[in-house]
């Protein structure tokens, strides 16, 4: 053993390391507990010391980790077991996963942290996301890997504290938030876009959100998904999607058109038109099942259930 670790790493002092020492990966022992004081004073000022269930439950997922895996004792204890609330674990992984040389992470971590700590809409929506994507998704083991390892989530948390700074006024910041999500994540959402809760983004890559589109609670979307403009319309241009709705993978909504609460839009669709509430509209471009004039009417929410299926009549492969 000892000759192969000797043969394998001949040599490798002339060779560049594939990351920058001068930018730490994870937080230092000063920002962890600087952020650990913040958030536990904060909670303290505002009589909101209360009882976290999903929290501790996190907590005691990544303990379980550890026990599996000793090699990820560090990244969880500066991830996850170094703090005492949610919140400031989740500013402090989302400040480090999108920092630069010049945009450090504790910088943009204090941000996260502001944000989360003042808005107390942002904190509920953060957790209904996580429960959101814990009930939905069949591949998601934990809340654990929510956080640490869905892109999604992450994506939808970073812009929900970029909507807030748009909102404030401070859009240079919220743009740069916004890029650096569309560099790091692969998902491109527009601050101005407005975002409910219990929201699940599958998978996530490819998918772009524009600046006055709308998404409802408890609404799904999968990978590669654009709720965008038509390219020649101005203002308010972008789609209203209702709560409950399920947009499969590879769909494209496009103009400032309403998808009805509880409707369905199948894989690879292209939606130019409204979509009335609890229908499933499918295609290039994209119609009705049962026609537009008595269209078939879903009895449970897709954004829920998460049924991608839909039957034509006379359908044959």
């Amino acid at each position: 053993m000892a000759a192969c670790i000797e043969q394998l790493t001949s040599g490798m002092a002339a060779t560049p390391l594939p990351f920058n020492l001068d930018r730490p990966l994870f937080a230092d022992p000063s920002t962890i507990y600087k952020f650990v004081e913040l958030s536990t004073a904060y909670r303290r000022a505002n009589n909101e010391e209360h009882r976290d269930d999903l929290w501790l439950k996190m907590r005691e997922e990544a303990w379980k980790d550890v026990e599996k895996e000793p090699v990820l004792g560090s990244y969880y204890i500066s991830s996850i077991l170094a703090y005492d609330s949610l919140e400031s674990a989740l500013a402090t992984h989302l400040g480090y996963r999108l920092a630069t040389p010049y945009l450090p992470g504790q910088n943009l971590a204090e941000v996260f942290l502001a944000a989360f700590l003042e808005d107390r809409s942002i904190r509920a929506a953060v957790q209904e996301d996580m429960r959101a994507i814990k009930e939905r998704d069949p591949a998601c083991v934990s809340y654990v890997q929510v956080m640490l390892n869905f892109k999604g989530f992450l994506a939808i948390q970073a812009q929900r504290v970029a909507h807030r700074l748009w909102l404030m006024g401070r859009v240079p910041l919220a743009l740069v938030i916004q890029n650096r999500v569309s560099e790091v994540f692969a998902v491109d959402i527009h601050p101005g876009a407005r975002i409910g809760k219990g929201v699940l983004l599958d998978h996530a890559t490819g998918t772009v959100i524009g600046e006055t589109a709308v998404i409802g609670d408890n609404v799904s979307i999968l990978h590669n998904v654009t709720l965008g403009g038509t390219g020649k319309a101005t203002g308010d241009r972008h789609p209203k999607i209702g709560d409950g709705v399920l947009v499969g993978a590879g769909t494209h909504v496009l103009g400032n058109i309403k998808i009805g609460a509880g409707a369905k839009i199948g894989a690879g669709s292209i939606v130019l038109k409204e979509v009335p509430e609890k229908t499933t509209a499918v295609g290039n471009p994209a119609r009705l099942l049962g026609g537009r004039d008595n269209p078939i009417k879903l009895t449970k929410i897709p954004g829920l259930t998460m049924d991608h299926t839909y039957e034509w009549s006379g359908y044959v492969i």
